[in-house]
């Protein structure tokens, strides 16, 4: 046996981390590309539909609702819609690309955060009169945090589902409901009691709040809070979903 085999016999194995730079690299790499198949889809939908909500709820109920808590209604809406928009490009993604790379293709990537446009339904409400602030700065980051926990839910449901006909009832018993109860069309304050309680449970509450408050530069000392649920949120569904995938992988 040569020298140089002796001495890679005897060098030490390297372990792997948990969070690999060159995987990661890899995977990033790989995601940009991917990416750069779909990515005037996806821009299109994220100028679109927050578009069709302006149109349909900003314009068409502010003769209606001029204003809620001392702004115009549009610009309530605009600020809501933007929260809102991290929803869907997240978590869908999440749970449908998860799914499919998973069972069908057999290429899953661990991809656990979906690209999140926060950027283009803010300048679709700031063309429909959202005034541009220096906290709007701080918008693409609550995205980011925000998105982050979404995706994960969405690789958790991918993880568990039997089918991705079960994804029919997360959308409509759970995103649908999260999307109507988080402050993007009114204030959850005019809820029942009860109600408000369980609207300030979910975490797209506390996005909006976010978004809304450093949107109107009025960022408050509650904002804290707000950004401590979304940390936990995402947290906990980073964890979740990292366990029961892994668990799916293995079996």
């Amino acid at each position: 046996m040569s020298t140089p085999s002796l001495a890679a016999a005897s060098a030490p194995v390297r372990s792997v981390r948990r969070l690999e730079p060159a995987a990661l690299a890899g995977v990033m790499s790989r995601d940009v590309v991917m990416f750069g198949r779909y990515w005037k889809a996806t821009t299109f939908s994220s100028i679109v539909q927050p578009t069709i909500y302006l149109l349909a709820f900003g314009l068409g109920f502010r003769a209606l609702v001029p204003h809620i808590q001392h702004v115009k209604y549009v610009q309530y809406v605009a600020t809501g819609v933007v929260a809102t928009a991290v929803l869907f490009s997240s978590a869908f993604p999440g749970m449908f690309n998860t799914f499919v790379r998973w069972q069908f293709q057999r290429t899953y990537d661990a991809m656990l955060a979906a690209p999140v446009d926060v950027e283009a339904p803010l300048l679709v409400g700031i063309a429909f009169g959202l005034e541009p602030t220096p906290g709007m700065l701080l918008v693409p980051f609550i995205g980011f945090l925000t998105g982050f926990g979404f995706a994960n839910f969405g690789v958790l449901i991918a993880a568990v589902a039997k089918t991705i006909d079960n994804f029919n009832y997360v959308t409509s018993a759970v995103l649908t409901p999260m999307f109507l109860v988080a402050g993007t069309f009114f204030p959850v304050s005019q809820l029942p009691a009860g109600l408000q309680t369980i609207a300030k449970l979910n975490p797209l509450y506390h996005c909006v709040q976010l978004v809304r408050d450093a949107s109107f530069d009025h960022l408050v000392p509650a904002d804290l809070g707000h950004t401590a649920v979304l940390l936990a949120f995402a947290l906990v569904m980073w964890r979740l979903a990292v366990s029961q995938l892994g668990k799916r992988l293995i079996d």
